[in-house]
This record gives C-alpha cells, sequence and structure tokens, in this order.
C-alpha cells in the first residue's frame, strides 16, 4: 500500500541557468553563471572570487549554450509527460526579463518564452511550480550593486516579481521565492550576487547576513503581493536540507550538531514563523553583526510562506574535535565527514534515505506546514551504450530508497504535497559546471566540452519512475 495522497504531485527539477542555454537570445541580459567557466578550468575558484572571473576570458562557458532547452522544451515536455509528471519544476531568468535588472520596462521577448513554455505544461497536464529567484540575479546587478549586498535589490525583485504574479496568475500554482536561500552564506554570489573575497571573516559574515534581511524582506514581502494578486496560488520557502548528525554522543558532537542545523534552518524560520529566532540574535550580538533594518521590516516579516520546500541529497555528519574534523570529504558545496553506516556514490555523497525521513519530520515538527521536496537525486556518470542505452540502475537503487522513506514520512503523519527529483534530464551542474554528473531520466549526449548531438535518450530510471508515478508510489 501506498500512503502518498491521490493528488501527490509527482514530476521533476530543472533550474533556467542550468538547462535554457541561448545566453543572449531574445533580449536576455546576462547571468552569474554566464561568466563561469566548467571545472576544467577552475570554476570553484571563480564562484569564490568573482570579479577575477569576470576579468577572464574562458575557452568555454557552460551555460552559453547548456543543453538548448530554450529550443528543445517542447520535445523535452513531452518527454516528462509520458513519464506521467503531474507537475514540473522550473525557473524563471530574472535576467531574461529584466536584462540588467533595473530596467524601466520588462523584456516582452522573455515573457513569451515562458508564455509558451507554461502554456505546453499545461496542455500536458502539469502544474507548475516555478522558482522566481534561482541562482540567477541579473550580473548587470552584481556590478552595480553587488547584488543584494545593496537594499534597492529588494524593490528590484519586487518589481520583476509583480510583473510575474500579473502574467501567470491563474497559470502558475505554486511560486518558492528563492532557491535554497541558506546557500547564500556558502556561495554567495549564487546564492546573493555578491563578492566578499579578500574581506576578513567578521566583516564577510556581516555582509552576507545584511543580504540575508534584504533577501527575507523581499521573499516576505512578495508573499504578500502574491496573494493580493492571485488569493488562489500558494508561494513556499527553499531549504538546501540534510539533517546533520553528531559525529558521536559526546556532547560538544551533538551540540556541534545543534549548531550547524541551525544556520540553515534561520532561514525558514524567519520565513515560515515570521520573525528573528532568538538564537540568531544571539549570533548576531557575540559576532557583532548589525543589521541595517528600515522602518517595517520587521512587521513584513510577518507575511509567511504556504509551504516549505526543500533539497535533499544525504545526510550530514559532524564533529566537534578539530583533528576529527580535518578528515572531511567531498559532498557538494558541504564537506562532511564519512559516515560508516552509508554507502559512496563515486563523487563522494553518501546515500541515507533514512535521512530524507528524518529531515522530513523534523522541519514537520518545526513549522507545522506542508512540505515539498523538490530537490532530490544521484549525479553519475551514465555510459551510454551503443544501441542508446543508459543502465542506472544505482540512480533507481537511490530513488527508491528515498522515496520508501519519504513514504514512511508521510506515515509519520508528515504532510507533504509533491517530489520533483532533480534534474529530470541531465543538465548543467551548479558547482562544477560539467556534463559528466548526471542525474536525470533522460540523457542528453552532450559532454563536458559541449560536443555531442545533444539527442535526448531515455535511461532505465525513465521507466521505472513512469512506473512509480502511474501507481501513485506503489
Amino acid at each position: 500500500m501506498s500512503n502518498f495522497p491521490k493528488d501527490f504531485l509527482w514530476g521533476g527539477a530543472v533550474a533556467a541557468n542550468q538547462c535554457e542555454g541561448a545566453y543572449k537570445t531574445d533580449g536576455k541580459g546576462m547571468s552569474l553563471v554566464d561568466i563561469l567557466p566548467d571545472a576544467h578550468h577552475g570554476r570553484w575558484d571563480a564562484l569564490m572570487h568573482p570579479k577575477e572571473a569576470e576579468k577572464t576570458t574562458y575557452d568555454f562557458y557552460p551555460s552559453h549554450e547548456s543543453i538548448d532547452f530554450y529550443e528543445t522544451y517542447e520535445e523535452d515536455l513531452e518527454l516528462m509527460a509520458e513519464m506521467n509528471f503531474k507537475v514540473f519544476r522550473t525557473s524563471i531568468s530574472w535576467p531574461r526579463i529584466f536584462p540588467n535588472g533595473d530596467d524601466l520596462e520588462p523584456n516582452e521577448e522573455g515573457l513569451k518564452f515562458y508564455d509558451r513554455l507554461f502554456k505546453k505544461c499545461r496542455d500536458l497536464g502539469m502544474e507548475l511550480l516555478v522558482t522566481i529567484n534561482h541562482f540567477d540575479t541579473p550580473l548587470a546587478l552584481f556590478d552595480k550593486y553587488n547584488g543584494w549586498e545593496n537594499r534597492k535589490l529588494v524593490d528590484l525583485y519586487l518589481k520583476y516579481c509583480e510583473v510575474l504574479f500579473k502574467r501567470y496568475k491563474g497559470i502558475v500554482k505554486y511560486w518558492i521565492t528563492f532557491n535554497e536561500i541558506n546557500m547564500l552564506l556558502h556561495i554567495p554570489f549564487l546564492g546573493a550576487g555578491m563578492d566578499v573575497s579578500g574581506l576578513d571573516e567578521n566583516d564577510a559574515l556581516q555582509k552576507k547576513y545584511q543580504a540575508a534581511h534584504h533577501q527575507l524582506v523581499a521573499s516576505a514581502k512578495a508573499v504578500k503581493m502574491a496573494h493580493t494578486i492571485d488569493p488562489d496560488c500558494q508561494v513556499g520557502c527553499m531549504l538546501a536540507a540534510g539533517e546533520v548528525y553528531p559525529n558521536t554522543p559526546n556532547p560538544k558532537d551533538v551540540w556541534a550538531a545543534v549548531e550547524s542545523n541551525r544556520e540553515g534552518y534561520f532561514f525558514i524560520d524567519v520565513q515560515a514563523r515570521g520573525y528573528y529566532p532568538n538564537y540568531a540574535l544571539s549570533f548576531f550580538d557575540q559576532n557583532n553583526i548589525k543589521l541595517e533594518m528600515e522602518s517595517g521590516d520587521l512587521e513584513a516579516l510577518k507575511d509567511t510562506v504556504d509551504f516549505v520546500s526543500f533539497s535533499y541529497y544525504s545526510s550530514r555528519l559532524i564533529s566537534a574535535d578539530p583533528e576529527v574534523s580535518a578528515e572531511t570529504g567531498a559532498g557538494n558545496v558541504f564537506n562532511n565527514l564519512k559516515n560508516p553506516y552509508l554507502k559512496t556514490s563515486s563523487y563522494g555523497w553518501q546515500t541515507d534515505g533514512l535521512g530524507l525521513r528524518i529531515t522530513m519530520n523534523n522541519i514537520w515538527d518545526r513549522y507545522q506546514k506542508p512540505l515539498f521536496v523538490v530537490e532530490n537525486g544521484m549525479g553519475e556518470k551514465d555510459v551510454l551504450t551503443d544501441d542508446h542505452k543508459v543502465h542506472d540502475d544505482y540512480r533507481i537503487e537511490y530513488l527508491k530508497e528515498n522515496i520508501v522513506e519519504m513514504d514512511k514520512a508521510i506515515e509519520d503523519g508528515v504532510i507533504c504535497l509533491g517530489y520533483t527529483s532533480w534534474g529530470c534530464i541531465d543538465l548543467i551542474s551548479a558547482g562544477t559546471g560539467e556534463m559528466a554528473k548526471r542525474y536525470g531520466y533522460i540523457y542528453v549526449d552532450r559532454d563536458n566540452d559541449g560536443n555531442g548531438t545533444n539527442k535526448r535518450y531515455r535511461k532505465d530510471s525513465f521507466d521505472w519512475y513512469k512506473q512509480v508515478i502511474k501507481n501513485n508510489g506503489i
């Protein structure tokens, strides 16, 4: 038996900046990712030193063409519909609508693209879950204001939101204000369009939390605006989640895990509860962080989200012992201790399906708001056979383990709206800029250097996920 409700929203997720390409087509402005190279040319260093990256000319920019979703979206969406998708999560590229971020009028050609994309989704029977800012602040706002460090971005973002809410009233039912908002603390360039390199730790912390305040105010005001313009839509926040476990029962390790979990929950505490939690105020005081606020900011925060969405790939492990912590390994943005009880992928990621159940229960207990699992998946180096097959049993195993535990979380009493696994079609990795790290059910014939036919092929996981949706999780 399945615990998934009959109206559970099964689907998949992509992001404009990782799949659309067409980086200057139809009046689009430059996005943050458009200056970033691939992993071979030092993508991570570019992310940490974006002003230097902007001055550098690289041999290859992955985002410029990506998988050409801007041109292939109809074919791609039809493949997703073949898998029985009930919902499609994508994002709108802010610089495709306002090329410089502060333009007087929106770019009509950019809006027309999303008109076509969204109509195709609806014609195929898919609901839309749309992220308003998915690591896609216009590059011009980075150059002019250092991104979200500047208060001006609140009004510019809200102007952008107003265009979207009015244009897509009755079309987009679910909105997310910011993708993985807590990533602002770890990758400030992608998360907030800002550069803090060259600053000492305290100054960098001050700027990041000031930017966080601006985003939190903008998010709350966007929630209020959306409900005013379209009372039938729902607006959510999004956390890069994954419960942090203590390495040992040592109380110091347990406390380190509490503090690490709070670092991420801080953002959602504000968005879901409507105020700054006491532990955050204490942290600001201890670190001499003084937030500049305008009159009415704290009142504005009281407009809370309708649902809490999150990404989950694995749990994390932490130690308070500096010698033990020095042994951390790969794990996307978060470096983790290796958990001896978990399996490890070729990219160093560990598989923890039960961790999803734990994470869902903790988020539900904390906020009592409906959840939406909007990213989950396994990045691996898939092999396309001579007969154009991809035998990705490892992905099926990972997804099955996670979906089984999601089912159990719902049985536990957690209310969950839906599940959109990440990268349902292969796309460019945000962290490394490569194609080789694939997540999709649909293989895209394109390599790390942009070579290939760009043709689409169904993987084994395609047929498997099609049956999962058809049988509502059974």
